[in-house]
């Protein structure tokens, strides 16, 4: 029993420290990255295969709670995060978060399997196709803030990301920098991954996964190994990232989605 421990804690490790590193890297990709490899990795560990879905999402979620303070306040002590935006969005996000998990705990892990796989091979299309959003010279209404919040954050719960692929393009077409909306992308990344969180569990508390080490679709000790190690393993992809040509990025990144995608649809 040692022995498997040590090699699950080495695999959470792993998981991590390329997330992190990625997510450092590339400024988005660590949810990406987490979803797949945990699936992966839980479908080999004899839990019951209809919640396998859930429970890898719900893990990844809650990494991104960690990982999204330190980006935020990263962002923030550079006066980068646009903070009346992040509160305009939140209620929307906030409101598709908890949908996003009710819906997500309620339908087929196959299904769920399946939109995960279509969403991330979208987004290493876009990547390789380098496409952006125009940018526009209006503001952000609050009708728009809710209901584009909401899409975020139902989109992003139902796929496990802390939701930088389409914030990102979201605020970049209401004419914010790339450099702010990133930044702020960043910051709305903890409500989301927070309240998508806290839905899956709730949705999930009573159920029995085939774990001890589970609250509901929460995986724990997977949360706590990969929290820390792409925690760590996040700046030194940033470093990374001033060395390597943005063109090479986005290929190698976009590869490795596909690579990841590929591999969840065949298991």
């Amino acid at each position: 029993m040692l022995e498997l421990n040590l090699i699950e804690a080495f695999l959470y490790i792993f998981t991590g420290a390329a997330a992190g590193f990625a997510a450092g890297l590339f400024g988005v990709g660590g949810g990406l990255i987490i979803v797949p490899v945990l699936y992966t990795i839980f479908s080999t560990q004899g839990y019951d295969s209809q919640h396998l879905m859930q429970m890898a999402l719900t893990t990844s979620l809650a990494t991104i709670v960690i990982t999204s303070i330190s980006s935020t306040l990263a962002h923030h002590k550079k006066q980068a995060v646009l903070w009346p935006i992040v509160f305009s969005l939140s209620p929307g996000i906030v409101l598709g978060a908890i949908l996003g998990g009710i819906f997500a705990s309620a339908i087929n892990s196959e299904n769920l399997k399946l939109f995960f796989i279509i969403f991330e091979f979208s987004v290493a299309t876009n990547l390789i196709l380098k496409k952006q959003t125009k940018q526009h010279n209006t503001g952000i209404k609050s009708v728009v803030a809710t209901t584009g919040g909401s899409i975020i954050g139902f989109i992003s719960t139902t796929v496990g990301i802390g939701g930088g692929t389409m914030t990102v393009p979201f605020l970049h077409w209401f004419n914010i920098s790339m450099k702010k909306a990133v930044a702020t992308s960043a910051a709305c990344g903890f409500p989301i991954a927070l309240i998508g969180t806290l839905s899956f569990v709730f949705s999930s508390y009573n159920l029995s996964v085939g774990s001890e080490y589970s609250i509901g679709y929460l995986q724990y000790t997977a949360f706590i190994f990969i929290a820390v190690s792409s925690f760590v393993f996040a700046p030194l992809g940033a470093k990374v990232a001033h060395i390597v040509s943005d063109k090479t990025l986005r290929i190698a990144f976009s590869l490795l989605l596909y690579l990841l995608a590929l591999n969840m649809l065949f298991i």
